[in-house]
């Protein structure tokens, strides 16, 4: 697990944090890539989920994968839909195809590089933005960073 950092490109102090729920308290709080898994079929799905989108089922559990994938898609925010982003516009989201299950895609900022530099295929690594909910759970967002080569 990466240490939680405050890297340039995060969301902003402040931002509205994601309700923690039993569902996704696992995925915002572990510091880890901890994707829901059905007990039922094993069927790993995100975002977690009250039911399994393959056989239906309500029970889950998580299964940690590496925090290493490739941008599947992106774009590049340049207009801030509230006054909080103004400071940090352009910034750009990711979606990330996980290189343990490739069909699970997570999304992120990326929160180093130059917007003009991403692109689909490009190989990222998961980090961590430490935030405190106003009812006092630490949220460990999970944001990309790009990956110079593969090991």
């Amino acid at each position: 697990m990466s240490e939680p950092t405050t890297p340039v490109g995060a969301m902003p102090e402040g931002w509205t944090l994601p309700a923690v729920t039993p569902f996704n308290r696992e995925w915002f709080t572990s510091g880890e890539i901890a994707i829901q898994t059905c007990e039922a079929c094993g069927t790993l799905q995100h975002p977690p989920e009250e039911i399994c989108h393959v056989c239906g089922a309500m029970a889950f559990t998580s299964t940690v994968l590496p925090g290493t994938g490739t941008v599947y898609s992106f774009t590049v925010v340049h207009h801030s839909v509230a006054g909080a982003l103004d400071d940090v516009v352009p910034y750009t989201v990711v979606l990330v195809s996980l290189d343990a299950s490739p069909d699970v895609r997570v999304v992120g900022n990326l929160v180093d590089g130059d917007a003009q530099d991403v692109a689909i295929g490009m190989p990222v690594t998961a980090t961590w933005v430490e935030r405190i909910a106003q009812d006092a759970t630490k949220v460990l967002l999970p944001q990309w960073r790009r990956v110079k080569e593969r090991p």
